[in-house]
């Protein structure tokens, strides 16, 4: 597959659809990978006839996050992580989601603004299985998104949760059949896309500031989380045994 299709766009309107196109490797996300999206979340940032925007994945999978392989080289200078975590954008985004939001891929989709879902859809933060954390978010955006106890549980047991029962918390906007999210993001976008721009993003960023999206207390924790987990010979066992398909021997050290 050419570098290009990796990262698709399509224009329609005011409308820009960025899929992500690695089926392959249930759009797990690398360095080659991470750059193209942030050149998509540039032109949506940067293009005042651009209102709306939908990132969904290719195939089974929305998105399983990282690529292991790429050890954590996906940090772009504009957008973070993925190009898309600590990007600054007034354009409004949604998440169009069929199959897996894992670990980053979760991430990413509480990056955007709004979540539809196909009904077999899963979201959850596994990392904790391979002695590592959620280190791009999830672990303050999650109690944004969700009531405490559901954001710990995803935290701590690594156990995905449906699609009904993330619409049932609040974290989906909308649940729809299976094929459909996409159709409905779009039917989304367009209604948004019928009102002022200037007063949508506006109200975008008032509702996010006054509901506490003060992310810099929770990048410092995640950090210093990140750092105690990347020194640990645990995180190094839960990767080897990933790759080895084992049950990690933990030491809890």
């Amino acid at each position: 597959m050419e570098s290009s299709d990796l990262v698709l766009t399509e224009r329609d309107g005011h409308v820009l659809t960025i899929t992500i196109n690695k089926p392959q490797k249930r759009n797990a996300i690398d360095r080659e990978l991470a750059d193209l999206l942030d050149a998509a979340f540039n032109e949506l940032d940067d293009d005042d006839e651009l209102w709306c925007g939908i990132l969904t994945g290719a195939g089974p999978a929305f998105s399983a996050g990282s690529d292991l392989n790429a050890a954590g080289d996906y940090y772009t200078e504009r957008g973070g992580e993925y190009g898309v975590i600590r990007r600054e954008r007034r354009t409004p985004l949604i998440a169009a989601v069929e199959g897996f939001a894992l670990g980053g891929g979760l991430e990413i989709a509480l990056a955007c603004d709004l979540i539809v879902a196909g009904e077999d859809a899963r979201f959850g933060l596994p990392e904790v299985r391979r002695g590592l954390i959620a280190s791009c978010a999830g672990l303050f955006r999650g109690p944004h998104a969700l009531p405490l106890n559901i954001a710990m549980e995803l935290a701590i047991t690594g156990e995905p949760i449906t699609a009904e029962r993330a619409a049932h918390f609040g974290l989906v906007n909308r649940v729809v059949d299976d094929g459909s999210a996409l159709d409905e993001a779009r039917a989304m976008a367009q209604v948004i896309c019928q009102n002022g721009p200037l007063a949508v993003a506006l109200s975008r960023d008032v509702v996010r500031r006054t509901a506490g999206f003060n992310d810099l207390e929770g990048w410092e924790l995640t950090s210093a989380a990140r750092d105690a987990v990347y020194a640990s010979a645990d995180r190094e066992e839960g990767i080897a045994a990933f790759f080895e398909r084992r049950t990690p021997n933990w030491t809890g050290r």
